[in-house]
């Protein structure tokens, strides 16, 4: 994993992953005493940046083994970018999701052609264990959702991207889960800008990052708690915790009711309806848990989101 890589993924991914605009943030400026623009990744042909890592890993296959079909294990974002891959090779795409997965993105992923397979709890082990059955028994390709280095270049291309367009920036938000998108951003962050910093932002209810910072290695969290469906898995990646360790400027954890403020304000000031795992990084500020020291991005992951679980958030 590397900025060549990001850079080469960029490439690949000209006309099918939208250059996702930077958008001016008046009332987190006003907070933060610096510019704030948000990456609007929702405005991915998906809803959100997960179609970079996956499309990258499904091109870098061979055409044999992408002919045989992929399968992956998602919560909802990731699997709907691998449906998305497979529609456009024209090759199957299997996505094994919890059985209380978010009905929009169940039904986005069976729309673009997908294969839905309900197993267990979210982000439990039963997911992965059905996918890799899948795998084997059925021919497929395993595309998993953070821990690859396909992956991760793919999603690195946001933080590359904010770096091209900003040249002036000097703090960069990301949102932490696996891990993928955090350590890609650090890499296209730092491609362009070696100095600027990059945070990470994560659900108090699922601070992965911060116990595995505090262990000097990934560890499994005994349960999680958070609205944040995106971000609910248990441990971060093997793959990506060193390169996110060595690069982060550090990590803030936000409140869930921190995050449901987070998407209010984003409903309010900019008309944006944003799911709870893409309003963390504007949760982060909006609570002043990170001080920026100039301009200052912050990327909002994605939007697939129930219009009945948006209104009840965000008229509790």
């Amino acid at each position: 994993m590397t900025p060549e890589g990001v850079r080469a993924a960029a490439t690949a991914l000209a006309g099918v992953a939208v250059r996702a605009p930077l958008l001016d943030a008046p009332f987190l400026g006003r907070i933060t005493g610096h510019p704030v623009r948000l990456k609007a990744e929702q405005r991915q042909p998906m809803g959100a940046f997960k179609i970079r890592g996956a499309f990258t890993a499904a091109t870098r296959l061979s055409p044999a083994d992408r002919a045989r079909g992929l399968v992956t294990s998602s919560s909802g974002n990731h699997g709907l970018a691998i449906a998305f891959a497979g529609r456009h090779f024209g090759v199957r795409a299997v996505v094994v999701m919890p059985e209380s997965a978010p009905r929009i993105k169940v039904e986005g992923i069976q729309k673009l052609g997908g294969e839905v397979v309900l197993a267990g709890k979210i982000r439990s082990p039963e997911q992965l264990e059905r996918a890799q059955r899948l795998a084997r028994e059925e021919g497929l390709i395993l595309i998993p959702p953070y821990d690859h280095p396909d992956v991760v270049e793919g999603q690195g291309t946001v933080g590359l991207e904010i770096a091209e367009d900003w040249p002036e920036v000097t703090d960069v938000l990301a949102p932490v889960s696996g891990g993928g998108l955090l350590a890609g951003t650090c890499l296209g962050v730092h491609a362009a800008r070696p100095d600027a910093r990059v945070w990470a932002v994560e659900p108090a209810g699922a601070a992965k990052l911060s116990a595995a910072l505090a262990a000097g290695r990934p560890t499994t969290l005994p349960a999680v708690d958070t609205i944040c469906d995106g971000l609910r898995t248990p441990t971060i990646g093997e793959l990506t915790f060193p390169i996110i360790r060595a690069q982060i400027a550090g990590v803030a954890q936000v409140t869930d009711a921190e995050i449901v403020a987070a998407m209010k304000a984003l409903q309010q000031e900019l008309g944006f309806v944003i799911e709870p795992s893409g309003a963390v990084t504007v949760a982060a500020l909006l609570a002043r848990k990170l001080r920026p020291e100039g301009p200052t991005a912050a990327i909002l992951s994605g939007g697939n989101v129930d219009a009945e679980t948006f209104a009840r958030l965000v008229a509790a």
